[in-house]
């Protein structure tokens, strides 16, 4: 078990690499590929405004004229160490992770990102407990119940969720929780968890159920498909033989089994989530890493950018790695294997 996962994080840690790879080609190697030269990559920071001279200081002092092995190498040293930045009148520090400085703020990115990140965070969190909750049990009563009126119920409820996009459903739930009933917080209201908890779940409650019900459709129809080919098992027949009550049948030997999917389709979709939900956080004018990717997209303003895709892809190794961890806790054949 130990060497099992000693060989995740290895692999994990080795992901992350090829990540920052292939992100600091995107935004540095490109570009240079395509014609653009380091004065005009220098002119974001510098302003439409600035003069041919400035434009090449600039670039000298960002180090854009270096070769791109050297500039990867302080592009991984600024996010493991800091770096530094020659304002021209003043050495700024940039602490690590260093994502460098905005164009439009001049402002270092990482503090703009964890500030975000916490909102997408409560978001992220919030909303896959209600749909892990809600769409496995849903899919474990349909499956014990197939062909009632329950199953049939719910799994045309659940092909609704995963028809209808976020957006539709987040502004028929506004209206009319929200405006017309008034039993929920209009849009844009956020409290921060340490200030008032209860506030803070009431803020976010219509957000989280908008959200979960898009993914909990479709993890009740992944865990009905799962236990009806599980309860026909060869060993679940063993163990009713065997006398052992119907509950510990179902959720010891039968939901166990059927979960491996759940946890791998959970990993991939809750790493990806924190990375910005952005179509929920954009209905309910949410100040999450999703609406700041966005302004960052139609402002061009690219180490903002650069910052939310490194972002989101830690997310989603750091969650591939939990559920490789978590295989070996649902499945024993992966401890023993």
């Amino acid at each position: 078990m130990i060497t099992y996962i000693i060989r995740r994080l290895i692999g994990a840690v080795i992901m992350l690499v090829i990540v920052s790879i292939v992100t600091f080609a995107i935004f540095f190697l490109v570009p240079r590929l395509v014609g653009a030269t380091p004065e005009s990559m220098a002119s974001r920071y510098a302003g439409r405004t600035a003069t041919a001279e400035t434009q090449q200081l600039i670039a000298q002092r960002l180090g854009f004229y270096d070769p791109m092995p050297v500039q990867y190498g302080r592009f991984v040293k600024g996010l493991v160490v800091g770096a530094e930045y020659d304002t021209g009148t003043s050495v700024e520090k940039c602490p690590a992770p260093c994502f460098g400085y905005s164009y439009l703020t001049q402002q270092p990115v990482w503090p703009d990102l964890m500030d975000r990140s916490r909102i997408t965070f409560s978001l992220g969190v919030g909303a896959a407990v209600i749909w892990v909750i809600a769409g496995v049990a849903t899919g474990v009563i349909s499956a014990l119940r197939r062909r009632s009126f329950f199953d049939r119920a719910a799994m045309g409820i659940a092909l609704a969720g995963v028809s209808m996009p976020v957006f539709f459903t987040g502004m028929i739930s506004l209206v009319f929780f929200s405006y017309y009933l008034g039993w929920t917080v209009p849009g844009g209201t956020y409290v921060d968890f340490t200030v008032d908890p209860l506030q803070w779940a009431y803020s976010l409650i219509l957000p989280w159920v908008t959200l979960a019900f898009l993914f909990a459709a479709g993890y009740a129809r992944l865990t009905r498909a799962g236990m009806l080919e599980t309860m026909n098992e060869d060993y679940i027949r063993t163990a009713r033989a065997k006398g052992l009550p119907e509950r510990t049948v179902v959720v010891k030997h039968g939901l166990r089994a059927a979960l491996t999917p759940i946890v791998t389709i959970f990993g991939l979709d809750f790493g990806l989530l924190l990375g910005g939900a952005v179509l929920t956080e954009s209905t309910f004018s949410l100040n999450g890493l999703g609406k700041y990717a966005i302004e960052a997209i139609v402002s061009n303003d690219l180490p903002k950018v650069m910052g939310v895709t490194l972002l989101t892809a830690v997310f989603v190794v750091i969650a591939n790695l939990i559920v490789d961890l978590l295989y070996a806790v649902v499945d024993p054949r992966v401890r023993l294997a």
